[in-house]
């Protein structure tokens, strides 16, 4: 992914900490480059690390790290590296925008972390094709960003650069790139120093499959939760649902209530609010809005569904710091 070096063997790879970033996915993509020039012996990698201001910037876990220079500087190496957090829209972008724009037409290699396939978006710097993002952002990042083909796995290259949902998937997708620019068996022994057992590929999953994920083996009753979770906007009756899973009402109200102890109704309504939730949390979307886009007919019943679940109406809830836990 990223290319030879203008001078010399070592490739400058610089970090742009973005306010409240993920120091997780920050770590976990900085510190196999560290290790791969550690363990070649010899400065295969130069990583500066760089904010919007020059200033320390305080991690979502509290810790503030200390910089090397601000956008201006972040300017210089030909690979950048944006590293994003849970806030999305919560500082300004009036200067880092047109900066990042700027970086794009100069056609240097542009990543993104965790949230940060966002900014790209907004550039108009994202791969319409593939962009990966994080599965808690992936409703937020459709509903903002119809035009672009997310994706599920773990990371994703394209000729501009590439994107990665954070978390480990950081350290696979940095141990893929050192062997294609370094060979295997140094890939492997960067692994060995993270008792990384096994580096994946870009194309497995973020998470486990529904039959993992639930401890499920009926077919049919994962066929219906599958078909619950691809139609939020347009919830299907139980009545299509039973046809669906090839049974009678009964028998999935059954299913349902040995496996969950709640009935497919139930089930299914908090599909919906949970994704209103991260639409509420992650975007500006109006309220109305977040209600269509999760399959209620008017905010006022919405509003209603959402305070006796969770407890808040949906407007005091977007008003509240988050409490999801993050990376």
């Amino acid at each position: 992914m990223f290319p030879e070096p203008k001078e010399g063997k070592t490739r400058r790879v610089g970090f742009l900490l973005l306010p409240g970033f993920s120091m997780n996915s920050f770590t976990f993509a900085m510190e196999p480059l560290r290790v791969a020039s550690k363990v070649a012996r010899e400065p295969l990698y130069d990583c500066p690390v760089f904010s919007l201001d020059g200033k320390n910037v305080e991690a979502s876990n509290g810790l503030r790290l200390e910089v090397q220079g601000d956008l201006a500087s972040a300017s210089a190496p030909e690979n950048i590296i944006l590293c994003g957090g849970h806030n999305i829209s919560g500082f300004d972008t009036s200067d880092f925008m047109p900066w990042l724009r700027s970086i794009g037409r100069q056609g240097k290699v542009i990543g993104a972390l965790y949230t940060a396939s966002y900014y790209l978006a907004k550039a108009g710097l994202a791969d319409k094709t593939k962009c990966a993002v994080h599965w808690e952002y992936l409703s937020a990042f459709k509903e903002t960003f119809p035009e672009i083909d997310t994706s599920n796995e773990l990371f994703e290259v394209s000729a501009k650069g590439f994107t990665c949902v954070g978390g480990t998937a950081g350290l696979d997708m940095m141990l893929n790139f050192i062997s294609d620019l370094h060979g295997f068996e140094l890939a492997r022994m960067v692994a060995d120093q993270f008792v990384h057992e096994r580096i994946r590929d870009r194309r497995e999953f973020q998470y486990f499959g529904l039959s993992a994920r639930y401890s499920i083996q009926d077919q049919r009753l994962l066929r219906v939760i599958q078909i619950m979770e691809d139609h939020l906007e347009e919830p299907l009756s139980l009545e299509e649902l039973s046809k669906i899973a090839g049974s009678s009402r009964r028998q999935l109200e059954r299913m349902f209530s040995k496996q969950f102890n709640k009935s497919p109704a139930r089930y299914y309504s908090e599909l919906r609010l949970y994704r209103s939730r991260q639409l509420i949390m992650q975007t500006k979307m109006r309220i109305i809005e977040v209600a269509l886009a999760c399959g209620y007919n008017s905010s006022a019943h919405f509003s209603r569904c959402y305070r006796n679940f969770f407890g808040c109406t949906p407007l005091s809830e977007r008003k509240l710091p988050s409490q999801t836990q993050k990376l």
